[in-house]
C-alpha cells in the first residue's frame, strides 16, 4: 500500500505540548495519531530539552470509512450489509452496502447517496496529502444507473447522427453526465458537451460538423 498518510515534524518540550501540536498540524483528534520521537536535544541541566516529533494519522483508511458509513446507518437505525474492496495500492477504495432500506439511501436521482459519498469522500482525504478515490455503491445504483445511461446515450447518438440534429437531455449531475460523455466519446459523427450552471447543467449530443 502506498503510504499517502500526511506527515508532520515538529518539535515539543513535552509529550501533552506534542500531542496539542500534532493535533493542530493534522487537523485530527489526538487519538488517531501516531507519534515518533526522531530526534532528542539535552539543555544544560535538563533546561531547554527539546524533542522533535513526526506525527502520522494512526489510521486504517478502509476501515476508518467502514466505520464512518456504520456509525450514518446506526443514526438512521438501518441495519446493513457492507463490502469494501482497496485497489490500485490502497489509493482507491470502493464501498458497496446492501440493506432492507436502499430506496430511502439512495434518494430521488441518487441524490442522497451522492450525498453519503461526498460526506464519506471527505471525512477520508482529512488523513491524506494525495487524493484519495472513494466510491460508495448502494444496492448497485452506480451500476444500474451506468447502464441506463449508456443505453440512452447510443439511443440518443444514433438519431443525432440520422437528422443532424443536436438533442439537450435533462439536467444530470456531474457523475451521470460523464457516464455519458464516456459512452460518447468515440463515436464519429456526434460530440457532447455541458450547459447551463449548477442544478440546471445538462448535456447536449450535438451532430459533429
Amino acid at each position: 500500500m502506498i503510504s499517502m498518510l500526511k506527515k508532520v515534524e515538529f518539535e515539543a518540550k513535552t509529550l501533552q505540548e506534542a500531542e496539542k501540536t500534532a493535533a493542530e498540524l493534522l487537523k485530527i483528534r489526538k487519538d488517531k495519531i501516531k507519534l515518533t520521537v526522531t530526534k532528542e536535544k539535552k539543555g544544560l541541566f535538563n533546561i531547554g530539552n527539546m524533542t522533535t516529533y513526526e506525527a502520522t494519522p494512526d489510521v486504517n483508511l478502509a476501515n476508518e470509512g467502514k466505520v464512518y458509513l456504520e456509525n450514518i446507518l446506526k443514526t438512521m437505525e438501518i441495519k446493513a450489509r457492507m463490502e469494501v474492496r482497496t485497489l490500485s495500492e490502497g489509493t482507491e477504495i470502493h464501498y458497496h452496502v446492501e440493506s432492507d432500506e436502499n430506496a430511502l439511501l439512495i434518494g430521488r436521482e441518487g441524490r442522497t447517496l451522492l450525498s453519503l459519498q461526498f460526506m464519506l469522500r471527505n471525512y477520508l482525504n482529512v488523513f491524506v496529502d494525495d487524493h484519495l478515490i472513494i466510491s460508495l455503491d448502494i444496492g448497485n445504483y452506480h451500476e444500474n444507473r451506468r447502464k441506463q445511461l449508456e443505453i440512452l446515450a447510443t439511443k440518443t447518438a444514433k438519431e443525432v447522427a440520422q437528422t443532424k440534429i443536436a438533442v439537450k437531455l435533462d439536467p444530470m449531475n456531474a457523475f451521470d453526465r460523464r457516464i455519458i460523455h464516456t459512452k460518447l466519446s468515440e463515436w464519429r459523427d456526434v460530440v457532447t458537451e455541458s450547459e447551463g450552471e449548477g442544478e440546471e447543467r445538462a448535456l447536449v449530443i450535438k451532430p459533429k460538423r
